[in-house]
């Protein structure tokens, strides 16, 4: 467990440098905001998140009964993870931010369609 990076992950770092190559400017990991989104764009209020499959429930129903080990320990703790993924964009969304959440997996397999997705929302708030 103490290999497990929550920050600067290989999907955020992809992300993060493709952005970067891009020309935009950016924020890592802002401890000023809930939730320390993974890439903050601090003028346009947008706040990017970049989520692991299992840490964050990506299909959490089906993929819940499938868990053999330690049931008692994971269920909870993934989906109080859930929760609090709801209560950061809630809180984010009062302040007036944007919130892109992308699963890593998407990003590692479709790079382009996610930066794409997040110019659309910069110039949508420019």
């Amino acid at each position: 467990m103490q290999a497990i990076r929550s920050k600067r992950t290989k999907p955020e770092e992809m992300l993060a440098k493709a952005l970067w190559h891009k020309g935009y400017r950016y924020r890592r990991n802002l401890h000023t905001l809930v939730g320390k989104p993974d890439i903050v764009f601090t003028r346009q209020k947008v706040a990017v998140f970049c989520d692991g499959e299992f840490w964050h429930g990506k299909d959490w129903e089906i993929k819940k009964q499938k868990l053999t080990s330690n049931q008692g320990y994971w269920v909870p703790k993934i989906e109080r993870n859930m929760a609090r993924d709801r209560e950061v964009n809630y809180a984010l969304l009062q302040q007036g931010w944007l919130i892109l959440r992308f699963w890593s997996k998407d990003i590692l397999k479709n790079l382009p369609d996610c930066v794409s997705q997040i110019e659309a929302a910069l110039m949508r708030r420019s």
